[in-house]
């Protein structure tokens, strides 16, 4: 008898693999509707526009981040060029401190010129360093590029007729750009 048993055990087993259940039935289904040699569906209009909208904003996103680490970086570039600039011009105003407390004592007016000479000059030499130079405008052909024009005179003599006369406030150049304009007189 228990040889039995195991037979029936067997055989039931054997059944409940053998019958096909309501998942298996629906899964031969699907694989039945979609043969093996159709080729993928073509994506459909929205969802091209879902990915090209996502890639649009991605795009997008990261030139918002571009622009703003750009900005940030100039920022930084100009602040630490303003630092240098600063840092070498610390010994002139070290060296006008000095003049200022030796000149209170000093009767002596040549040397106190001569002492803001040099200062003077040590603070034009750390401007050229820096790029600056001075604009000679006195008796050139005026030029807008160059010069601004206060006034207009009559030409002293017939040879200055279109050129400037007198320079109100000297102009400069940085780097070979025009800094600030010379404010000139010219002669007509």
């Amino acid at each position: 008898m228990a040889k039995e048993k195991d037979i029936n055990v067997q055989e039931e087993e054997k059944e409940v693999l053998e019958t096909p259940t309501e998942a298996t039935e629906e899964a031969s289904e699907n694989v039945e509707e979609t043969p093996e040699n159709e080729a993928p569906q073509e994506p459909t209009w929205e969802e091209k526009y879902n990915e090209m909208n996502n890639k649009f904003l991605r795009l997008y996103a990261d030139f918002e981040n571009l622009r703003k680490r750009s900005a940030k970086e100039k920022l930084d570039i100009l602040q630490s060029a303003n630092g240098n600039l600063i840092k070498e011009l610390l010994p002139i105003v070290d060296d006008f401190d000095r003049a200022i407390a030796n000149n209170k004592e000093s009767d002596d007016i040549e040397a106190v010129k001569e002492g803001f000479n040099l200062i003077n000059d040590k603070f034009f030499k750390t401007l050229e360093k820096q790029g600056l130079k001075p604009m000679d405008a006195k008796e050139k052909v005026f030029d807008t590029d160059h010069h601004e024009a206060i006034t207009n005179i009559p030409a002293p003599t017939e040879d200055l007729k279109g050129k400037v006369v007198d320079v109100i406030e000297k102009g400069y150049f940085i780097n070979d750009k025009v800094l600030r304009f010379a404010k000139v007189v010219v002669g007509q």
